[in-house]
Formats: C-alpha cells, sequence, structure tokens
C-alpha cells in the first residue's frame, strides 16, 4: 500500500512539473500597421470634413457679404436717381422763360415772381449754375438783335442779384433772333420769341 502511494504521489509529482514547465502560448498578434492605417485614414476624413466645413460657411459669408454690398449699392442708386429725378423735376418748375416788350429789355412785373422762384432755387441748390440766354423776335438785323439778346439776359442777371444771387453763378449769352420758338409772322408769335431762357450748366 505504501509502494501504491508513493507512486501516486510519483505521478502527482511528475505531471505538476509537467505543468510547471509548459510554455504559456503567444498573445495573439496585432496588426498595428493596419490600425496606424485605419487611425489615419480617419483622421485625414475628419480633417477633410473640417476643411469641407469652413470653407462651406466661408463661402456662405462671402455670398451674404456680396448680396449686402448688392444691395446696398442698388439703394443707393436707386436714392440718387430719386434725387436727381426731384432735382430735374424742381428746376423744370421754375426755370421759366420771362418776356419782353419790343425792342425793350426791361424786367415785366409778371416775371418778377418767376425770377424770385429762379433766386429761390438757387439759394437751396448752391452748387447750380445757370446760363441766361437772350432771344428776340426776326424783326431788325442781325446785328442789332444779339446786342438786344445781351441786353435782355444781362437785366434778367442784374434782377437775380439783387434777389441775392452771386453772379459769379451765372452765365449770359445772346443768340438774337437764331432760336426763335415760333416761327409765323404776327405778334403772337413775336412775343413768344422775345424772351430770355434759363438753363443749367453742367
Amino acid at each position: 500500500m505504501k509502494t501504491t502511494k508513493i507512486l501516486s504521489l510519483a505521478a502527482v509529482l511528475t505531471l505538476g512539473a509537467g505543468l510547471a514547465c509548459k510554455k504559456p502560448e503567444p498573445a495573439p498578434k496585432v496588426d498595428t500597421a493596419a490600425e496606424d492605417a485605419a487611425k489615419k485614414a480617419a483622421a485625414e476624413k475628419a480633417a477633410a470634413e473640417e476643411a469641407a466645413r469652413l470653407a462651406a460657411e466661408k463661402a456662405a459669408a462671402e455670398k451674404a457679404a456680396a448680396e449686402k454690398a448688392a444691395a446696398e449699392k442698388a439703394a443707393a442708386e436707386k436714392a440718387a436717381a430719386e434725387k436727381a429725378a426731384a432735382f430735374k423735376a424742381a428746376a423744370e418748375k421754375v426755370l421759366v422763360n420771362i418776356h419782353y416788350d419790343f425792342d425793350k429789355s426791361d424786367i415785366k412785373a409778371a416775371d418778377r415772381a418767376t425770377l424770385q422762384g429762379i433766386a429761390d432755387f438757387m439759394k437751396a441748390n448752391a452748387n447750380v449754375k445757370i446760363s441766361i440766354e437772350g432771344h428776340c423776335d426776326e424783326r431788325g438785323t442781325n446785328e442789332y438783335n444779339l446786342a438786344l439778346g445781351n441786353r435782355r439776359a444781362a437785366a434778367a442777371l442784374a434782377y437775380l442779384k439783387t434777389l441775392g444771387v452771386d453772379e459769379a453763378r451765372f452765365e449770359t449769352i445772346s443768340y438774337g433772333k437764331e432760336k426763335p420758338l415760333c416761327t409765323e409772322g404776327n405778334e403772337k408769335c413775336w412775343s413768344e420769341n422775345r424772351r430770355a431762357e434759363f438753363k443749367l450748366k453742367g
């Protein structure tokens, strides 16, 4: 019986020794190159997505800025056009012809209100300059009518000066009988041609 126990003990010891000497199995090998490549690809994808997002934001901001600038430009152009139209309408309203008696250059009482309106317009628009054109009817020589046209333009200028408008803002010119408004040979037509016209300069 002792022998049996000894043998059993020896078998256990031998088995234990065998187990103790057995080498552990190696851990499974990890493919670090593939893992690094996957990480790199993920990082590149994230960077590309971020760059695309930033580019889209920049494009949207540039588009919004361009639309705002275009809207502001359109509004400014519209305002300028409206201002120009209002100025033109105001000028047309006040810059009307005055008329003279035959062979005269005196300002008629009926035309003083017209000249006052012109003076007020020029005071309200400090940069406005005006050309005063003197005209005559067809009777008389060219030389005489040119001189008469000059006197008529000068008389209008002199009256405007008395209303407080600087002489430097005017120029005068005579067309004599060169530019008739009416070509019929009667007093009604001649009276229309005996006039001073006021034109904006520039």
